[in-house]
């Protein structure tokens, strides 16, 4: 008795690929969970309302730049009007003895925000923890 093949007997030549993309699949949710994920900008805290009393105006330290009569930026911290290669250097001794390092920045509405982000960079240079923007908004209570 000869053994003859026929046609419908015959099997799949090809690889199976199913439990390769079953491997895949495993693969790709593996990488997902072990990449971390990154928060990459600038951190914020939200306003917290006070908890016992408004802390001293003296104790307050504005950082302002406003434009001057004839269009050059003015530069005051606590009302007080300084040039801006001296910025950094007052910081610096305002907040060397402090224990909450806590300074406001304002800006006029005309001005640039790269300057107002130019005084925020100061203060970050001089070690202050928290910057915050003074808006009008914020100015006249609303």
């Amino acid at each position: 008795m000869a053994m003859t093949g026929s046609d419908t007997n015959r099997g799949i030549t090809g690889i199976n690929v199913t439990p390769l993309i079953d491997v895949l699949l495993v693969l790709l949710i593996i990488f997902m969970v072990i990449v971390p994920v990154t928060s990459r900008g600038l951190s914020s805290n939200i306003p917290q309302p006070p908890k016992h009393s408004r802390p001293d105006p003296e104790d307050t330290v504005v950082l302002q730049i406003a434009t001057g009569p004839r269009g050059q930026l003015t530069y005051l911290l606590n009302q007080t009007p300084l040039a801006k290669s001296e910025i950094a250097g007052r910081l610096v001794g305002i907040f060397a003895s402090r224990q909450q390092k806590t300074m406001f920045v304002k800006a006029d509405s005309s001005i640039e925000y790269a300057r107002v982000a130019e005084l925020i960079d100061i203060g970050h240079q001089a070690q202050i923890d928290n910057i915050g923007l003074i808006t009008p908004r914020i100015q006249s209570g609303q």
